[in-house]
């Protein structure tokens, strides 16, 4: 049975519910976002002035968990503002750890898109247009690029980083921030074995001109790096690119998890990790010997350099000051060997 005062708080417990949900249901109508197609979350005042000045920055993380250090450094170049979350799956979950957690934001706005046509609300638009820092959660990345490319919400995204406002992402984030990119466009995740065994394959869906990224624009990104065994792949991913796109050199970046690889203006980049964990640099001297159709990779004499916390990482001439260790990777028949040189 319940005590009158279990009934007043009990009826506390609901109005204030009640009260929290009103107030996200007003602020979205307030800015129009009433739209299907999307879901819509502020946290903070998005109506106060930025407390400093914004400048180009690039936070790429491999997944796992976040790191603060890393996101501190961000958020300074984000002038301590307006922080636009966009994502295509789960809620508001990363927008009140951001807020409450890491801090240092007026407010936080995410956006979670559930088709193609959200990418051309104006409303939408609106709300990225006024960021002042963009990150793009994990989850599927082949969701960004068929809800995403060639949208207005695509041109929004290439117009704020060319305006010079930080631009961040995370595991399927990371994944679409390069030049080219592994779309996971089958519905799967294609593993090492499997992209070694045939890189001109059905599962390895690569995907080109998507976001326009300064330092990206010859390069391929890969996450979840070394726990997921990834280096296979991102070779593999490598050499497609090149054949596909016709350039000459195609630049591979893993970022391992738990990890962010953090970008200045100038290119310079820097490593945080919550647990010692790397940037991947893969970076091929010579051309592909084999690469064809139902067969596997044949390459030689690949550079692979670890950027650690103590390594600078010079994204204008992709070249490692004090790197954490270099390697050789070869693959011969499909198969791949890495040796310490």
């Amino acid at each position: 049975m319940w005590k009158v005062t279990d009934f007043r708080c009990g009826w506390a417990a609901l109005l204030l519910l009640a009260t929290g949900v009103a107030g996200v249901a007003n602020a979205a109508g307030a800015r129009g976002l009433a739209e299907p197609g999307y879901r819509y979350y502020e946290i903070g005042n998005v109506d106060a002035p930025r407390p400093g000045p914004t400048e180009a920055a690039m936070l790429m993380m491999g997944g796992g968990d976040w790191v603060p250090e890393a996101f501190h450094w961000w958020l300074e170049r984000a002038g301590n503002g307006r922080v636009v979350v966009l994502r295509t799956s789960g809620g508001d979950e990363l927008q009140k750890e951001l807020y409450r957690d890491i801090g240092g934001v007026t407010a936080v706005q995410t956006l979670v898109f559930d088709s193609r046509k959200a990418a051309d609300d104006p409303a939408v638009l609106r709300v990225v247009r006024g960021a002042d820092a963009i990150f793009i959660a994990g989850g599927d990345q082949s969701r960004y690029i068929r809800f995403w490319k060639g949208t207005a919400l695509n041109e929004a995204l290439n117009a704020h980083v060319a305006a010079g406002k930080p631009i961040g992402g995370t595991s399927a984030g990371l994944a679409i921030l390069g030049r080219y990119a592994y779309g996971a466009l089958d519905g799967g995740s294609v593993n090492s074995q499997v992209a070694l065994k045939d890189p001109m394959g059905s599962e390895v869906t690569m995907d080109s001109g998507f976001l326009a990224m300064p330092y990206l624009s010859s390069v391929v990104t890969d996450t979840h790096f070394a726990k997921r065994e990834r280096l296979g792949r991102l070779i593999a991913f490598v050499a497609r690119a090149t054949q596909e796109q016709g350039e000459g050199e195609i630049i591979g970046i893993g970022v391992d998890e738990d990890t962010a690889l953090c970008v200045e203006a100038d290119g310079s980049g820097r490593v945080y990790s919550l647990n010692d964990g790397y940037a991947w640099l893969v970076r091929p001297q010579q051309a592909v010997t084999r690469l064809d159709n139902g067969e596997p990779l044949e390459f030689h004499s690949i550079p692979v350099t670890g950027v650690g916390a103590d390594s600078r990482l010079h994204m204008d001439g992709f070249t490692v000051d004090d790197a954490a260790f270099t390697a050789v990777a070869t693959v011969v028949d499909g198969e791949l060997e890495l040796q310490p040189e």
